[in-house]
C-alpha cells in the first residue's frame, strides 16, 4: 500500500471512529436521562402511594417497609450506572480529542481548526479545553450522579430514622441519627464520583 492510500485509509478509519465515539457519547447521555427518569418516577409514585396509605395506620408501616428498601436499592444501582456512564462519556471525549488533534496536526497547518485538541500539549488540558474549563470538585455536585446520590442519602436517612423510632428512640435523637446517616451516605457517594473522575483523567 502506497503512502497516499495508507493516508486515505487512516483518515477514513479515524472519521468513522470519530462518528462512533460521538454516537457513544450521545448514548451515555440518553441512558443517564432514562435511568434517572425511571428512578425519580418511582420515587414520585411512592410518595403518591404514601399519601393514600398515610390515613390508615395499620398499612403505613408495611408500605414503608416494602417501598423504602426498594427505592434505596434502585437508587444505589442507578447511581452506580450513572457514574459508569460519566466515566464512559469522558473516555469517549478523550479519544475524540486525540482524533481532533491528529486532524489539526495533519490538515490545519497554520489555521486554528481543532486547536483546542492540542491545547497545552494535549492530555488533560485538551480535555478541559473541550468542555470549556478545568473541572473542580464542586462541579461533581452538578452531575446527574450527584443528584441521584443526594436523593439516596435522603432515603437512607429516612430509613435510619424510622428504624431508630421502631427501636424506641425519641423523635429528636432519631431524626438526628437520620440526618447524620443521610449526610454520610451522600458524602460516600460524592467520594465515589470523585475517585471515578480522577481515574478517568489519570
Amino acid at each position: 500500500m502506497d503512502e497516499d492510500a495508507r493516508e486515505q485509509a487512516l483518515l477514513t478509519a479515524l472519521t468513522t471512529e470519530h462518528f462512533v465515539l460521538q454516537t457513544s457519547r450521545s448514548a451515555t447521555i440518553t441512558e443517564s436521562v432514562g435511568r434517572t427518569t425511571i428512578f425519580l418516577s418511582m420515587l414520585s409514585a411512592s410518595l403518591i402511594g404514601l399519601g393514600f396509605v398515610s390515613g390508615t395506620g395499620h398499612l403505613l408501616r408495611p408500605y414503608l417497609g416494602a417501598v423504602l428498601p426498594t427505592l434505596v436499592i434502585t437508587g444505589l444501582l442507578t447511581f452506580g450506572r450513572l457514574v459508569q456512564n460519566m466515566v464512559e462519556h469522558s473516555l469517549d471525549l478523550q479519544r475524540i480529542q486525540r482524533i481532533r488533534a491528529w486532524y489539526h496536526r495533519r490538515f490545519a497547518a497554520d489555521q486554528d481548526f481543532f486547536a483546542d485538541a492540542v491545547a497545552g500539549g494535549g492530555g488533560r488540558a485538551a480535555i478541559w479545553a473541550a468542555v470549556g474549563e478545568r473541572p473542580r470538585r464542586r462541579h461533581l455536585l452538578f452531575t446527574t450522579a450527584a443528584l441521584v446520590g443526594a436523593v439516596n442519602g435522603l432515603l437512607i436517612g429516612l430509613g435510619v430514622t424510622l428504624l431508630a423510632g421502631l427501636f424506641g428512640a425519641p423523635p429528636g435523637p432519631a431524626i438526628a441519627v437520620g440526618v447524620v446517616a443521610a449526610l454520610a451516605a451522600f458524602a460516600i457517594q460524592v467520594r465515589h464520583i470523585r475517585r471515578a473522575s480522577i481515574s478517568m483523567t489519570a
